[in-house]
């Protein structure tokens, strides 16, 4: 294993630990499907099945096919067989010590344990951008997907964690981790959110 692989594992791992992800991913591994005919089989609501397809696919768990204005998902060709070679050896597991350059694997974590108290709430709103992307991704997945929550029930959750509810409930829509419609809000897919400089999307 090279110094990327530690990473890429987590992400695979963390893609896998996801009851509807492993439902999907076993459907694609019978045949291509839309996301309409995933939405039916694991009723959950299409843009909830379109984030947890688009995570198994920056993994690459699985394929994208576009035909017109479908998209089509299929297990990808090697996934498997990649995964198991990872893991089949002691090697491959002890690679998975191997910590890449730069950050630590656990950099966001540590942001959230600096900044949320033992009562889980927070200690301050960083001032950092890097940090509050951080502590605001750890924030919007205390929300359920695909639930809807109006702005008096979003406010009392906020207030649960920090006195200034609105400058959260701001952040959180300038980084389109929510979205917000007559005064109703709810969470969006991980993959088109603000990154972590503001300045663009995720993958």
């Amino acid at each position: 294993m090279d110094s990327e692989e530690p990473v890429e594992m987590l992400d695979v791992f963390k893609a896998l630990a996801h009851e509807s992800r492993l439902k999907l991913l076993g459907l694609v591994a019978q045949r291509e499907h839309s996301v309409q005919e995933l939405a039916t089989r694991v009723e959950l609501k299409e843009p909830t099945v379109s984030h947890h397809l688009a995570l198994l696919k920056k993994v690459g768990l699985v394929t994208r096919r576009p035909d017109g204005n479908t998209h089509w998902y299929a297990l990808a060709p090697d996934a498997i067989v990649d995964l198991a070679r990872r893991l089949a050896t002691p090697q491959g597991i002890a690679g998975l010590a191997a910590r890449p350059t730069g950050e630590p694997l656990d950099w966001a974590a540590k942001v959230v344990e600096t900044f949320v108290g033992p009562d889980g709430r927070l200690k301050s709103i960083p001032a950092q951008r890097k940090k509050r992307w951080a502590i605001l991704a750890w924030l919007v997945r205390r929300f359920e997907e695909g639930r809807r929550y109006p702005e008096k029930a979003l406010n009392a959750i906020l207030l649960e964690r920090h006195w200034d509810s609105a400058t959260l409930r701001r952040e959180l829509i300038g980084y389109r981790m929510m979205a917000r419609e007559s005064g109703v809000y709810w969470r969006l897919p991980e993959d088109g959110w603000v990154d972590e400089t503001g300045t663009g999307y995720r993958p």
